[in-house]
């Protein structure tokens, strides 16, 4: 029991981090933030889901993945169709030409719900297809790639291919997807009315109960068996697979487990933000994921959580104070990161934090007796007196 309590909480020094990092999302943010601020920090930390996925995949598997956003945007996408058809009943859309359908359909001249969308009526479908179609696609990705042992910079760039044709098509499809503007004015779920304050606290909590929920499984998975393996699948690879080990299939293993991990984000953004739009999940939002991985640190599933809210953090104060350079700010600060911090911040605290408090543990550590003389060991008594 103990040994399961380590492998989900990562030790003691995984679980005080955790506790931290819990303390932060669910007490200390909600007493100090209003709700606006609150709301933003939510958007913030569904973004964090994407870089825990990359810390799985590309810090412990040496996958490189920079196309994320696209199982981001099928999380988004699902949730956002399930609330679009609850917002579009016929009384809300009589003034419609076709009543009951969404609007930009009307708009385009749709006259009946296209077939892919009617199974997203049902909550439980969209639940299923959440977590479903991303393993699917990146299964089909995965081993497509992997069985042929495509990796590092041509799966980037790849993964990044996929993404510029998932963008096309749905600003193409403007009839079936929103286009550019994508799906927006969703209003409730399940009658409830997520745009009240009141709603924006409750999915600020489900939003941050998630996130460390899905870090305690990560942990889970990278201190098992499998979690080793795809470390020495990263240092040595060609070692591991004339190991007999199948090396393709756990690299499509941990590429489905982080698509699943970044799709519940992009449903909880859907949720936090009130819309999806391609715009989210295009080729430049796929390498900010990555950037926020790497400043948080790539091997560290809590430094993911901190990158993610620090990045986005900038990102919202640079775009607003230099609109015209922020972009170039992003790139200097991740270029920043890989010369000279490769770690992140992880890689700092565990530099020059984390020495400091062991040093406090030796220092309050009580110094052992000394060891007795060994004259002063008395000798064995045996059978007949003193030996």
């Amino acid at each position: 029991m103990k040994n399961l309590a380590n492998a989900f909480l990562g030790g003691k020094e995984g679980a005080i981090g955790l506790a931290i990092l819990a303390v932060l999302i669910l007490l200390v943010m909600p007493m100090f933030l209003d709700i606006f601020r609150l709301n933003l920090m939510g958007k913030y930390l569904t973004f964090a889901f994407v870089a825990i996925g990359l810390v799985l995949c590309w810090g412990h598997g040496g996958i490189l993945s920079l196309g994320q956003g696209i199982f981001f945007g099928i999380g988004g996408y699902c949730m956002a169709m399930f609330l679009k058809l609850e917002a579009s009943d016929m009384q809300s859309t009589a003034a419609q030409t076709t009543p009951g359908i969404p609007d930009f359909m009307d708009w385009n001249q749709i006259t009946s719900l296209p077939m892919l969308w009617e199974p997203f009526h049902s909550f439980g479908f969209t639940l299923f297809a959440i977590i479903i179609i991303p393993i699917l696609l990146a299964f089909i990705i995965g081993f497509a790639m992997f069985t042929r042992r495509v990796g590092d910079v041509y799966f980037s760039i790849i993964m990044q291919a996929i993404v510029a044709i998932l963008t096309i098509l749905i600003i193409g499809q403007q009839g079936f997807t929103g286009g550019i503007n994508g799906i927006t004015d969703l209003k409730t779920l399940h009658g409830w009315d997520i745009r009240t304050d009141e709603a924006k606290y409750v999915l600020y909590y489900i939003n941050a109960l998630l996130l460390i929920a899905v870090i305690m499984i990560s942990r889970f998975v990278l201190s098992s068996k499998l979690g080793r393996l795809l470390s020495a699948m990263r240092d040595k690879e060609e070692r591991v697979r004339f190991s007999g080990y199948d090396v393709a299939m756990y690299k499509v293993f941990i590429f489905c487990f982080a698509a699943v991990v970044s799709s519940i984000g992009g449903a909880m953004f859907t949720l936090q933000v009130g819309f999806m739009s391609p715009t989210i999940i295009g080729i430049v939002p796929s390498i900010e994921m990555v950037i926020l991985a790497a400043v948080g640190g790539r091997l560290s599933l809590i430094g993911a959580v901190y990158g993610a809210v620090l990045v986005n953090l900038g990102k919202t104060y640079f775009s607003e104070a230099f609109p015209e350079l922020w972009l170039f700010l992003l790139g200097g600060l991740f270029i920043f990161v890989v010369m000279f911090l490769p770690d992140g911040l992880a890689g700092v605290y565990q530099k020059y934090v984390r020495p400091l408090f062991l040093k406090k543990k030796v220092a309050d550590k009580p110094t052992p007796p000394p060891a007795n003389d060994p004259e002063d060991i008395p000798e064995p008594v045996v059978e007949g007196g003193v030996k």
